[in-house]
């Protein structure tokens, strides 16, 4: 009898691919896919809707730290009357009246009563070099100005950290279905491609939370203020959506180089096309950098650079694989 099972290139029979099933027991398996799926995510929404202060907390980080972003020439002084903060002042100069501020581009101006014989007069004192925590407290606060926009801005942080939280199981679930009726070396290349891109993803993220993020912040607030507006404080469920989607498109921004060496692999592209496409993908990048974050220019400028120097990285993998192909083809034909 004749074999038909699956050759690989080396004309050997390849492994995988798993029982043969009706299309009844494929829906069957999907049905309960999205079971476990659903399941998963629903317990990890209602963890994550307790932790809303701890992930609020988190989102509030970079917020923190745009406080100690300095641009241009800014200098500022904040207020202080005992342990509460009053106002926090933007000055052109290093000079109130007759007050001297020092060099340092931020000062606290503490405001304390005291009590001589029967009056009470207020004192000022200067704080020409306070704290990096004092530092952190002059950051722009964020405010409700709905009753019901605390309840929905929890479950909508609940939701995102719900399916970051169940994401690791849903992938397994995902894999344990679509894994089995793959060959040896399809499951080869899909783990691979999976653990670079989540690998990606997560360093997108990374490199937006901790590098961009405050930055990007502090944009916005010298934007407005450039526009003569001043932003003591920011809703609190615009906030919230600006980071998550800011996040998320980055990770996902990252997730260029899986694409073009997938089509790469597969044939659609190679060194040479990718090399003329580089001219077209500086506008492309510019728009991804566009649609990926918020309608705000550092941020749409600064992910269109990052996706150019992915799409470079790509271009140069590309080589060094049509490198290695023609070596091994060479040495192939010279042992032939």
């Amino acid at each position: 009898m004749a074999d038909f099972s699956p050759q690989s290139p080396s004309g050997e029979p390849e492994e995988g691919g798993g029982p043969v099933k009706s299309f009844l027991e494929h829906l069957e398996d999907f049905r309960w896919l999205l079971i476990k799926t659903g399941s998963a995510l629903l317990v990890c929404l209602i963890v994550c809707l307790y932790a809303v202060p701890e992930i609020v907390a988190v989102l509030k980080w970079p917020l923190s730290r745009a406080a100690l972003v300095r641009v241009n020439t800014e200098r500022k002084a904040m207020v202080c009357f005992g342990t509460n903060t009053v106002a926090t002042l933007d000055l052109a100069t290093n000079q109130i009246g007759g007050l001297n501020l020092g060099t340092n581009w931020f000062t606290v101006l503490h405001v304390e009563p005291v009590q001589v014989g029967s009056n009470i007069f207020l004192s000022l004192q200067v704080e020409k070099d306070p704290p990096t925590s004092t530092l952190l407290q002059s950051a722009t606060d964020l405010v409700y100005f709905d009753p019901a926009a605390p309840f929905f801005s929890s479950m909508v942080l609940a939701f995102y950290g719900g399916i970051l939280m169940a994401s690791p199981i849903i992938f397994f679930f995902l894999a344990q279905f679509i894994l089995p009726a793959l060959k040896v070396r399809e499951k080869k290349y899909v783990l691979r491609a999976a653990f670079i891109g989540v690998g990606l993803f997560l360093a997108g993220v990374a490199f937006c939370y901790f590098f961009v993020l405050a930055r990007a912040l502090k944009f916005a607030v010298w934007w407005a203020v450039w526009m003569g507006v001043k932003v003591p404080e920011w809703r609190a469920e615009t906030y919230f959506s600006f980071v998550t989607k800011f996040l998320l498109g980055m990770g996902l921004g990252f997730e260029l180089p899986v694409v073009l060496l997938a089509l790469v692999k597969i044939g659609v592209l190679d060194y040479k096309k990718l090399t003329a496409l580089r001219r077209y993908m500086i506008v492309i990048n510019l728009v991804l950098g566009a649609l990926l974050t918020t309608p705000e220019p550092f941020t749409q400028v600064v992910m269109a650079v990052v996706l150019q120097v992915l799409f470079e990285l790509s271009v140069w993998i590309a080589w060094y694989w049509e490198w290695r192909d023609r070596k091994g083809a060479l040495q192939a034909g010279d042992s032939a």
